[in-house]
C-alpha cells in the first residue's frame, strides 16, 4: 500500500499549499473556500495515515513489490451481494436527506427514517438466509 500511502501524504501538503494561495488571492474575506481546502488537506492526512498503518500490519501485496507475478495476485478479492437491493434503497434515502435540506426538512425525516430501514436491512440480510428480502 506503499503507492496509496504517498499519494494522499503528497496530497496533503498540495491541499495546504493552495489553501493558502486561495486565502490570500480572496484576501481571506471569504472562508469556506480555503477552509474546505484545508480540512481536505487534513483529510488527506488522514487517509495516508491510515492507509499506511494498514499496510504495515498487512504487509507487501503483490502490487507492492517489483518482481510480483501476475498469478500471485489472483484469487478472491472480497465478498459482493450481487442480488442485495439494500445499497439502492440506501442510496435513494441520502438523495432523498440531501434534497430534504435543500427543499424542506419534512422530507429529510422521512429519508432518515428510510436509511434507518435499508442499513438495518444490509447489516442483518445474512441472518435471514441467502435471497430472503
Amino acid at each position: 500500500m506503499k503507492v496509496e500511502t504517498k499519494l494522499f501524504a503528497y496530497m496533503a501538503p498540495f491541499f495546504l499549499v493552495v489553501g493558502v494561495v486561495y486565502g490570500y488571492m480572496v484576501e481571506w474575506m471569504e472562508p469556506v473556500g480555503y477552509l474546505a481546502l484545508f480540512l481536505t488537506a487534513g483529510m488527506s492526512a488522514m487517509i495516508a495515515f491510515y492507509i499506511g498503518f494498514t499496510g504495515k500490519r498487512v504487509g507487501p501485496r503483490p502490487e507492492d513489490r517489483l518482481d510480483a507475478e501476475i498469478h500471485e495476485g489472483s484469487g478472491e478479492q472480497g465478498f459482493f451481494s450481487p442480488w442485495s437491493w439494500w445499497p439502492l434503497l440506501l442510496g435513494l434515502s441520502a438523495a432523498g436527506g440531501f434534497l430534504g435540506m435543500a427543499v424542506g426538512w419534512w422530507v429529510l425525516f422521512i429519508s432518515a427514517g428510510l436509511a434507518l430501514i435499508a442499513l438495518v436491512g444490509w447489516v442483518y440480510e445474512y441472518s435471514r438466509g441467502a435471497h430472503a428480502h
